[in-house]
């Protein structure tokens, strides 16, 4: 994987380039970082959806689709997540490589200046945004929520996340909820776009062959326009647990959940966190995982049971599917398998498993611009720009002590249980 480029084209606004001429295609991303907080939640993932429909320029969808269409289908797309305690609104664009347009022009420039348009220059009326298309996303984000209810695997690990982290910012549902979303109007989703443009730390990046320097003058041209007090973006990582929460809550379910959020202290800047990533891959990220083997196959206690570190938080959380009169048994099982693994009971085809997995699942980004910007995308806030080969070199090199060092690191802080309390339909 090549290395990237970084350029600072406004105050904290930065554009960041890999050259890749492997693709056809080229991929260009914007992406805004502001403090999480449930309103912020609730006005990015409004904005994500309502800027990438329209534009001033091409104020209908039909406008909008025949502009992409011209750019060699070009497609934009937006969305809202959060990183740790950071709330982030992404637009991105697709299209063909600058090397592949049949009339020579620039492609890069052209999705960039659109790109511009989304982002500043979005269609707005008398200080509002449009009521219609307001409604419409409102009804669409609704929908997404009440879907992620209806996924008890996710509810449930939501629920056990807001839970454990609730009075930080990372507690705040990933749409801010459904009251925030439906005090959202026209004027105040302007006033907060508008915030967004100000505050907002902004990251670009450009992933193809060719182009990057025609994509990098359009922002910087649009970005000067555009008076900047970037606000102070801050994340907590967390190690002290003061006291153990059990939250039990029932439905009708033919299956529990059995969710298990721990406490890491060590973030994705920690010179652990290799060594963390591994150590929860070695639990329960494969199938050849101790969960997996012992308390799924050899003990049969869940449906499903894995391990997941999100390592800008410092979290790990292992999640489970348990019939209801197994899930102290499946509780049990999983702590005396995290047990093993702090007493050092880790086997070398453990480790070796663990390690390709790991390296493999790394070595899959490297297939598609989507990988490549997902890939930078995701250390923005760490000291530097690792490559794919350093990154799989310093997963190589830990050790099982270092591994077990990891394990003894966790601290239970929140065990949630969704239980079952009939069949379902």
């Amino acid at each position: 994987m090549t290395n990237i480029e970084r350029k600072e084209i406004a105050p904290n606004v930065f554009f960041n380039s890999v050259t890749v001429e492997r693709f056809k295609t080229m991929k260009l991303s914007c992406t805004a970082y502001i403090p999480l907080t449930r309103e912020s939640a609730a006005m990015s993932a409004m904005l994500s959806q309502v800027l990438t429909k329209s534009c001033e320029e091409y104020p209908t969808l039909m406008q909008f689709s025949r502009k992409l269409g011209s750019l060699y289908g070009a497609t934009v797309s937006g969305g809202a997540n959060k990183s740790g305690d950071v709330r982030t609104l992404k637009l991105v664009v697709s299209a063909i490589d600058d090397r592949f347009a049949l009339g020579g022009e620039s492609v890069a420039e052209e999705v960039s200046k659109l790109l511009c348009e989304v982002l500043f220059k979005p269609k707005v009326k008398d200080g509002k945004f449009d009521s219609e298309d307001l409604e419409q996303e409102r009804r669409q984000l609704i929908e997404y929520i009440d879907a992620q209810f209806n996924d008890k695997q996710v509810y449930a690990a939501l629920r056990c996340t807001e839970i454990m982290c609730e009075g930080e910012p990372y507690g705040i549902t990933r749409h801010g909820g459904v009251d925030t979303i439906n005090k959202i109007d026209c004027e105040n989703l302007y006033n907060g776009w508008q915030e967004l443009l100000k505050t907002a730390r902004f990251e670009i990046f450009f992933v193809g062959g060719k182009g990057a320097e025609e994509a990098r003058n359009v922002f910087e041209k649009a970005f000067s326009n555009v008076e900047r007090q970037p606000a102070k973006l801050e994340n907590k990582v967390v190690s002290d647990v003061k006291e153990v929460k059990n939250v039990t809550e029932e439905m009708e379910l033919s299956q529990s959940k059995l969710i298990i959020g721990m406490r890491t202290g060590v973030d994705s800047l920690d010179p652990k966190a290799d060594a963390m990533k591994l150590m929860s891959t070695v639990l329960g990220g494969t199938a050849h995982s101790k969960l997996f083997n012992n308390v799924r196959e050899k003990l049969s206690l869940c449906y499903y049971c894995s391990s997941r570190y999100d390592g800008r938080k410092g979290i790990l959380r292992i999640e489970s599917g348990v019939e209801s009169e197994n899930i102290e048994k499946a509780k049990e099982a999983i702590f005396a398998e995290i047990e093993e693994m702090k007493k050092g009971n880790i086997s070398d085809f453990e480790m070796e498993s663990a390690k390709l997995s790991l390296c493999d699942s790394f070595r899959t980004l490297d297939d598609s611009v989507d990988g490549i910007e997902a890939w930078y995308s995701f250390q923005v806030f760490e000291n530097s720009f690792k490559n794919l080969d350093e990154k799989l070199e310093g997963i190589m090199k830990v050790t099982k002590e270092q591994v077990v060092e990891a394990a003894n690191l966790l601290k239970t802080d929140t065990i949630y249980v969704l239980k079952g309390n009939q069949k379902e339909g």
